[in-house]
């Protein structure tokens, strides 16, 4: 497994201050036996696994490592999760993982993320999670880190495509 990270920097909004836009990483994961039924098609709980997995790459960028979570007892606790899954995965495909933050308020924030199949470019899912930051052991809701706040944005132009449009289906639905 390979993780790549974008980030841009300095993009114009449309108020013409430089903002940051928010981290993106892509990753690939190969199916493996586990991930499969008896007939060799994923199983919908393994997607979540894939995506446990870009959410963990992606809070690295955002400076949550995990051994910093740990250190300070701070982690983000999922609080709601969508998905939709538009094609079949099977055994022994490789697949894209791409995640990205996709909305922060003062409390919470949402991640977006899509697998994909890139030897036909096809649109295996697509998932939106909204998370919160808590401290342990006592459940405590924290706001979330001040430099988070440079990622506001009140809509989705910086994500193309209507990428956390979570029920909106291409014809084919092929990623182009």
């Amino acid at each position: 497994m390979q993780c790549c990270r974008f980030w841009a920097r300095n993009v114009k909004s449309d108020t013409s201050k430089d903002t940051m836009a928010a981290p993106r990483i892509r990753t690939d994961v190969q199916v493996m036996f586990f991930d499969t039924d008896c007939g060799g098609v994923v199983s919908n709980i393994a997607y979540l696994r894939f995506i446990e997995i870009a959410r963990t790459h992606l809070a690295e960028e955002l400076g949550l490592g995990l051994a910093e979570m740990a250190e300070k007892q701070t982690y983000p606790v999922v609080v709601r999760t969508e998905i939709d899954y538009r094609r079949a995965a099977k055994l022994g495909d490789r697949l894209m993982i791409e995640g990205w933050l996709d909305q922060v308020e003062r409390a919470r924030f949402w991640c977006g993320f899509r697998i994909t199949r890139p030897k036909d470019n096809m649109l295996i899912a697509q998932c939106r999670q909204m998370l919160a930051l808590i401290e342990m052991p006592t459940g405590k809701l924290l706001r979330l880190p001040d430099h988070w706040q440079e990622y506001r944005r009140g809509d989705s132009a910086h994500n193309p495509k209507g990428e956390c449009e979570i029920g909106i289906v291409s014809h084919e639905e092929r990623i182009e």
